[in-house]
């Protein structure tokens, strides 16, 4: 297993049909959307969703959610401590940084792919690890529309006379949207973590199905669909273009009334010496 030798960019292209992809709790629990109406899914959503799905795929993970821990362990800090080198060092107050940097990114796939910030309570040793891989927030092609609907319950969650005040509740959705979000993995802080070219593959499988075994209430099963998955390989540590000149050689279009992904246009400009892979989601 090699560390990875070459710069990687990459976009993906979903769409969202009568779902809520990214709710907003300053807003009601809304979908999220920008000043311009434009809708969009941050950063931390879409990495939560590649962690669950690297999860799925084997990856052991450190920033895991409640209802998928699969170790038993009810912390972060539980989780880091578990590990008896890393519990060491960072009970010592001249422990070393680097070397539980180097530790926690072997053990856990999404330390040494994005990063972790280790400063917990009591500690005598804090530690932030800088990851490769660097996300965009996902943008809608078009402002959303974004449909609300009131919904009921029918039994009290007490018991009393008469029914509680939280019968009543409101659910959005978007009725239909095109997003499209983009990333980067950079060679020098691979060699950092040690990300590998093995973990690089793992990254693009788990693009390709972002929102397998993520269904729940706000996002039925097959609500959101990954289309497309664009793959760069420059042939240097530092890349032949840069990342902004890479990813605006993909341009993604639709009618402002679009109902379906049939109506996306999509256009690829080629740059001389840069391979592109294509890939559809699953």
């Amino acid at each position: 297993m090699t560390i990875l030798d070459h710069k990687v960019d990459f976009a993906v292209i979903f769409s969202v049909h009568n779902a809520n992809p990214n709710g907003d709790p300053l807003n009601g629990n809304r979908p999220r959307q920008n000043y311009d109406g434009y809708g969009e899914v941050s950063d931390v959503c879409i990495k939560r969703k590649i962690r669950n799905r690297l999860q799925d795929l084997g990856e052991t993970i450190f920033v895991q959610s409640d209802d998928r821990a699969n170790d038993g362990f009810k912390s972060l800090n539980d989780r880091a401590e578990s590990v008896p080198e890393l519990k060491k060092i960072k009970a010592d107050k001249k422990g070393s940084a680097d070397s539980f940097a180097l530790l926690a990114s072997e053990n856990w796939y999404d330390v040494r792919a994005f990063g972790q910030v280790f400063a917990f309570k009591g500690d005598s040793l804090s530690v932030g690890v800088r990851g490769p891989v660097s996300i965009h927030p996902a943008i809608s092609l078009q402002p959303i529309n974004i449909s609300s609907i009131q919904i009921t319950k029918s039994v009290n969650s007490v018991t009393g006379d008469k029914k509680g005040s939280d019968t009543m509740g409101m659910k959005h959705r978007v009725d239909f949207g095109v997003y499209k979000f983009v990333g980067s993995i950079n060679t020098q802080l691979a060699e950092k973590t040690g990300f590998k070219s093995e973990d690089a593959e793992q990254l693009k499988e788990a693009l390709t199905s972002l929102f397998e075994n993520d269904a729940s209430s706000a996002r039925p099963e097959g609500s959101l669909e990954v289309h497309n998955v664009y793959w760069w390989e420059h042939n240097s540590k530092l890349g032949q273009y840069s990342s902004a000149k890479v990813h605006r050689s993909l341009k993604v279009d639709m009618p402002e009334d679009a109902k379906s992904f049939d109506e996306v246009t999509i256009q690829l400009n080629e740059l001389d010496g840069l391979s592109v892979y294509e890939l559809e989601g699953i």
